[in-house]
Order: C-alpha cells, then sequence, then structure tokens
C-alpha cells in the first residue's frame, strides 16, 4: 500500500533508520565516487548506480565484477570510504529529518547503516543532523544489507523483538534486508516504491510521531 490522503497508522516497539537516502541525502557524492569507479572500470555508470544504493562498496563491487579477488574489492572500498568521508559537497538532510530525529527522543530508535562509522559521522554532522546512540555500521557487521544481520543486531540491541520494529529505507538493498529480518518497512524518497515497501512516504515531513501507552510507538504517516 501507498501513502495516501487518509493517514495509515503503524504501531511499534522500536525504529530501525538507514542513513543514506533516508535521513542524509549524499546522491551528490555517490554519484561522483562510484561514475569515476565505474568509469576507471570501464562500466555503465547508470547500471553502476542501480547497484550501489544501500549496499557496502566491497558488495556492491562483488555484484559488478564477479570474479574479483574479495581482498582487491575491500581495498578498492577502503579508498572509496576514505573518499567518501572527505566528500561532504552536496550531503543534506532529508526534509523533515532533523525534525523526525527530534521527536524520537527517549523513544528505542537505532541508526542501521551500510556506511562505517568515520563516514556516516561525516555525513549525519555535513547534514546537520544528530547520531542516533545506537549505531550498527560497516564494522558492526559480517554482511552487507540485503543480508538482515544489520537489522537484527539493531534490533538485538534495543532488546525488542523484530516483528515490534519498524525499518526507515530508501534502496531496494534495505528494503529487502528489512523484510529478510522480518519486520515493516517503511519507504522514504522516489527509489523505495518499487521495491514493495509497506509504506511509502515522499519524504520524513510526511511522517508523525506519537507514543501510546506502555511506551508503544505511534506512527501516522501520509
Amino acid at each position: 500500500m501507498t501513502a495516501t490522503a487518509t493517514p495509515t497508522v503503524l504501531t511499534a516497539r522500536a525504529l530501525l533508520l538507514d542513513m543514506d537516502g533516508t535521513l542524509v541525502n549524499s546522491d551528490a557524492v555517490v554519484e561522483r565516487i562510484w561514475r569515476s569507479w565505474a568509469e576507471r572500470h570501464g562500466l555503465d555508470g547508470d547500471e553502476v548506480m542501480k547497484v550501489v544504493h544501500g549496499r557496502q562498496g566491497h558488495a556492491s563491487m562483488a555484484v559488478l565484477l564477479p570474479g574479483r579477488p574479495v581482498e582487491q574489492n575491500l581495498a578498492d572500498n577502503a579508498r572509496m570510504l576514505a573518499e567518501e568521508t572527505a566528500d561532504t559537497d552536496g550531503v543534506v538532510e532529508v526534509p523533515g529529518a532533523a525534525a523526525f530525529l527530534a521527536s524520537l527522543r527517549g523513544l528505542p530508535h537505532a541508526l542501521v547503516t551500510s556506511a562505517d562509522v568515520a563516514l556516516s559521522t561525516a555525513r549525519m554532522k555535513a547534514a546537520g543532523l544528530p547520531l542516533p546512540g545506537i549505531r550498527v555500521t560497516a564494522e558492526s557487521v559480517g554482511a552487507s544489507k540485503p543480508d538482515p544481520e544489520g537489522f537484527l543486531k539493531g534490533a538485538a540491541e534495543l532488546g525488542v523483538d523484530p516483528a515490534d520494529c519498524i525499518v526507515f529505507e530508501d534502496s531496494g538493498a534495505g528494503i529487502a534486508a528489512g523484510r529478510a529480518a522480518g519486520m515493516r518497512v517503511v519507504g522514504v524518497g522516489p527509489r523505495a516504491g518499487v521495491h514493495g515497501p509497506d509504506v511509502t512516504v515522499e519524504d520524513l515531513t510526511r511522517i508523525t510521531v506519537g507514543t501510546l501507552p506502555g511506551g508503544t510507538i505511534r506512527l501516522s504517516i501520509g
């Protein structure tokens, strides 16, 4: 289903939030870095961009250059992470992200991102957003989205059953990861709708956060 004039109401015990494309619009940097990488490797930039959103860099490389040694992908990924961390030109908040995060103060939530600590810190700072107290980053997991490990770890750190969590995601890989974790998914932005989230919103201005007795989070969406 998609957001309509009549708000959709969802309840949860905790929220798990992707970063890039969900809280932070970093598309300008991602395009610059990955199109340059595609050119170096003789790949079509448009096709590369269809793969990279939501995944860790080395996981994207494994899809795009099958058969290339893992060690090469990891080394390439490390160089690109450093480039991305240093390049914050054009990084801004997704509309409504600051107010949305402010409304979650005191409520169970975590950042679950394919970025590492340095990159997630740099991008959230560039967008003027506070970092949630609980963060699951690239260093925290053994498998990239679309594997559900990151979201399951976030739920475990919050002490909440996966079925009682709602994921906020923009990418196909992230939405698949949330689904595989047994969680409901709110899709954010133009990329999300085609990947089958439970609800799709244009941006975070469409979300109103409240609480019910017992601490249950109530989301009004639309």
